[in-house]
Order: structure tokens, then sequence, then C-alpha cells
């Protein structure tokens, strides 16, 4: 119940500033636009580029949007700076999960910007109308959903390792900047990762960036055997793993020389 209110407390707080928020949300709109009628235009009616026909390649770009709001928004951006002002003493002595919460955080600012991601996206399809893939698979729709809810655990641990660097050092968002960086390219936010040579895709697959927004949507598409769906579960379920191990490790070690500075 108390993470509960934790994660209906972002929304209240998500709220109270709506001009961040909107801004946040014509960026990802402006992104999208753009990225919509540059493969519109790549790949005209009735043709392929890079295997990929224009339904599935329109169908993929609109899908990045959704899954972003589903596993790439977070608020664990703010751990790094209650370390260095000494916030986190307030949590250390609460009988709750510190980690817990940022997940419940997360998830409610996930919930509210996948609203959002999905009135867009529906706008959208009234406005230009484009023809899009529909996965009628049940099996399909299941695994993409599993690779999902993998994909949001991953990254959750991702960030939240990134903000315990804020035990040791006050320069907490060049990490975080360069981590994005790298995010929106190696990801597949900006087109389907398959369409790199082979020798680059191939080193890709093994890397943990792959499964956050790339693999799921491939799933989606119906372009991936069952066989290659499993290998790339359990790739991205051992990289969940790892960043948990070193989650833990970390917070373990932060602990051990946080001075609670600024309170």
């Amino acid at each position: 119940m108390k993470y509960f209110r934790v994660f209906a407390n972002t929304w209240g707080e998500t709220l109270s500033y709506r001009f961040n928020f909107i801004m946040w949300r014509f960026r990802v709109v402006l992104q999208l636009l753009t990225m919509f009628f540059l493969w519109n235009a790549l790949i005209p009616k009735n043709s392929t580029l890079f295997g990929y026909s224009q339904p599935q390649m329109l169908t993929y770009i609109l899908g990045t949007s959704l899954m972003t709001s589903i596993v790439i928004a977070t608020r664990t951006a703010e751990i790094g700076d209650q370390i260095n002002n000494g916030t986190l003493s307030n949590f250390l002595i609460r009988p709750i999960s510190y980690m817990k919460y940022w997940f419940a955080r997360d998830l409610g600012d996930k919930a509210m910007n996948l609203v959002f991601s999905i009135i867009e996206i529906a706008i959208l399809v009234m406005i230009f109308k484009p023809n899009l893939f529909i996965q009628t698979h049940p099996q399909y729709i299941f695994l993409t959903l599993i690779s999902a809810l993998i994909s949001l655990t991953m990254y959750f641990y991702f960030n939240y390792l990134l903000g315990l660097l804020g035990f040791w050092s006050n320069e907490i968002w060049g990490p975080r900047f360069i981590f994005w960086i790298l995010l929106n390219f190696f990801a597949g936010s900006l087109f389907p990762l398959d369409i790199l040579p082979n020798i680059v895709f191939n080193v890709l697959k093994f890397l943990p960036f792959t499964y956050l927004l790339y693999f799921p949507l491939k799933i989606y598409l119906g372009q991936l055997a069952i066989s290659t769906i499993l290998e790339g579960f359990i790739i991205s379920i051992l990289w969940t793993f790892i960043l948990y191990i070193m989650v833990k490790f970390t917070w373990n070690k932060g602990l051990k020389v946080y001075g609670a500075e600024g309170r």
C-alpha cells in the first residue's frame, strides 16, 4: 500500500509541474514526427527498404514512442541529488526500501507518460492515417509484453546505478548524459538496429541496450523466430541480474562512505 501511494503521488507531482511535463511531451512528439515523416518519405508504398515495408517501419517508429514511455521514462535522475544534499538520510530511518520507493516512482512516471503517448499516437494516426502493421497473434503479443517487462526492469537498474554514483561524486549529470546519448543510438530509438552492418549488429545483440526498445518491437512485428526470442530473453535476463548485483554491491559500498552532507 505504501508503494502504491508513492506511485499515486508521482502523478500528483507531475501534474504540479505541468509546464515541464508539457515541454517534455512536446519534445517527444517532435522527435516522433521527424522520424515518422523521414521513414515515410524513404519507403514508398508497396516497396521495401532494409527488409522493412512501409507499414512495418512506421509501426516500428510509432512503437518506439510507446516503448519509450514504458521503458525509458524514469525519475531516478534525482537519486544522485538526494545523496549529495543528504536527503537520503530521511529514507534510511524509515521502514521503506529505497530501491522499491524509486521503482514505484518510476512506474508512476511511466504510467503518466504512457497515457499521453497513447493519446499522441492516436491523434497522429487519425490525422495521417498511416498504413500500420497490426499484430494479431496472441503468442507474439504476450512475448512482447514479457520483453517490455524485462526491459523496464533492466533500464531501472541502469539508472539506479548511475544515481548511486552520487556517493562518490557531485558530478552525476555527465555520466547520465553520456548514457542517454549511447542509449538513443544503441537501443534502436532512431532506426531498427538490424539495418546496421552484420558485424556491428552481431556485437550489439550481446549488449543490454539492444533489448530495451529494438528487441520488444521486433517481437511485435513477428520478425524473430522463437529460438531467437528465447536467446534474447536469456541475454536480457542475464544482463538484468548482473545489473541488480552491481546495484546491491554499489549501494552497500556507498553507504559506508555516505556522510549525509548538506543535512
